[in-house]
């Protein structure tokens, strides 16, 4: 079974990511492991992502995709696997189904938890983050005993800048300009599925369990 998650930032796509892979005995994989992984073993794959990242760069779409499919003949991936953060852009998503065609292989199913704009800013602007031991909290969803205090560590609380409600939109903005249009590409191939991410985590992976089958 080979899964693409889709969805905006702060849909939930990789919690639930997360619990498809363990459900179903398939690797969770995203391509900021991918890179860690690789440059940690030293691969000649990791060096060369490693160059353009130590230079504030991104890393080229042909070497993420060689990156992925170099994942992709691993043997816990015999099974599938679920792809998380990739493709972003349409011709990332063309280049991959180009790749997988290539092995005979296609995408089973895209999944795209979908969640309003404003319920993601509401979602994202009430993250909490401890920076001293790394806890996170929200202050709707997992409050903690004293308001904007850790309470694992102690510390003060903060909003990080990733967090905060106008740096929520403008990336909003950036997944609704590029990203968004996977959705169209998807359905059009007949791999879309969708899901109402605005339910509690149980209740949209109970859905994603219905569409992919127990």
């Amino acid at each position: 079974m080979k899964i693409i998650m889709l969805g905006a930032p702060g849909a939930g796509k990789g919690t639930q990511a997360k619990k498809i892979a363990d459900k179903y005995q398939i690797p969770h994989i995203s391509t900021g492991d991918i890179f860690r992984a690789n440059i940690k073993e030293g691969t000649e794959l990791g060096k060369k992502a490693k160059s353009y990242m130590d230079q504030g760069l991104l890393v080229p779409d042909e070497l993420t995709l060689e990156l992925i499919m170099d994942r992709f003949q691993n043997p816990d991936c015999a099974n599938g696997y679920v792809l998380d953060g990739f493709p972003r852009t349409i011709p990332q998503a063309e280049a991959l189904t180009a790749a997988l065609e290539k092995n005979g292989e296609t995408i089973d199913y895209a999944i795209n938890v979908e969640v309003p704009d404003e319920n993601i800013v509401t979602r994202m602007s009430g993250r909490r983050a401890c920076l001293a031991c790394g806890a996170t909290y929200h202050v709707v969803y997992a409050p903690t005993k004293t308001e904007g205090v850790c309470d694992r560590c102690g510390e003060k609380l903060v909003l990080r800048d990733d967090d905060k409600p106008e740096t929520v939109k403008k990336r909003l903005d950036v997944y609704h300009s590029q990203t968004q249009p996977l959705i169209d590409y998807y359905t059009k191939q007949g791999k879309l599925v969708e899901v109402d991410g605005t339910q509690n985590v149980d209740a949209v992976f109970d859905a994603i369990v219905k569409i992919l089958g127990a």
